[in-house]
């Protein structure tokens, strides 16, 4: 492997995904920032840049459309220093299914799902011939489970979990030294919260994260092997009794603990 390896983060521009920018700078990668704000992948290369003797470069690119993804998917396919993807891009909306905006739930899906798996496919395409790397896909604990409002969400989040885990009993039977992780963090400290308009006050500061938290615990993991990883005990309980909980009873009772949406 190279001495310098690169490392690309999808959503690389803010909150998760640049606290992985960070870390993995202080690792000392060099980095492919991917993402839709150019402004704001540049200030975060500004500043790693100035911090550590790394190579920091940025795709702008909006992974719900079919040529952005191809674009990304040829860069990755292609890097023979690629150590890293992390399929990190996503985002949320609240409201019921059948009265949302439906092209918001199909980009979310073509996010999620479509890009994840097109960009996957290239990288590992990539690092198994070398027998090097890893491959991380931020999904979340919202995917153990459904919960009124975020159908397109818990469902696309859950195809991450399964989809990354049978890549590693693929990985395995290859007898692959390749890496693969769902990370499935619960609340965290970034802007995906403020772009959905949630009022933090609703969540008990106790199940609030911060995104280095997240990141720190995730790579660690990554390094141990792990393939589902889901930081916070607190969350590892949750997840643990949304796992034994026939399917549809998590979606009843969030009806008990969910607010009526304003309108």
């Amino acid at each position: 492997m190279p001495e310098r390896r690169l490392a690309a983060i999808t959503g690389g521009s803010s909150g998760i995904g640049a606290s992985f920018a960070r870390n993995l700078a202080a690792r000392g990668y060099h980095l492919l920032l991917i993402a839709r704000r150019e402004d704001r992948m540049q200030a975060l290369a500004h500043e790693l840049t100035g911090a550590h003797p790394i190579r920091v470069e940025t795709m702008t690119a909006d992974l719900s459309e079919d040529a952005d993804i191809r674009r990304v998917d040829q860069r990755l396919r292609s890097d023979p220093d690629l150590a890293l993807l992390v399929n990190n891009a996503g985002f949320g909306a609240h409201g019921f299914f059948f009265e949302a905006d439906v092209e918001v739930q199909e980009r979310m899906h073509r996010l999620h799902v479509l890009a994840t798996m097109r960009l996957s496919h290239a990288a590992l395409a990539n690092m198994v011939p070398r027998n090097s790397g890893g491959l991380i896909n931020v999904a979340s604990v919202a995917g153990f489970g459904q919960a009124v409002q975020n159908v397109s969400y818990c469902a696309t989040k859950d195809w991450m979990i399964s989809f990354t885990e049978g890549l590693a009993v693929e990985l395995a039977a290859k007898g692959s030294a390749v890496k693969v992780q769902a990370l499935c963090p619960g609340f965290t400290l970034s802007e995906f919260h403020d772009v959905l308009g949630m009022d933090r006050s609703a969540i008990p500061k106790s199940l609030w994260m911060p995104a280095d938290f997240v990141v720190d615990g995730s790579l660690k993991a990554l390094d141990r092997g792990e393939v589902q990883v889901i930081p916070g005990w607190r969350y590892k309980l949750l997840a643990s009794g949304m796992k034994a909980m026939p399917r549809g009873l998590g979606a009843r009772l969030t009806k008990r603990f969910r607010k009526p949406k304003a309108h």
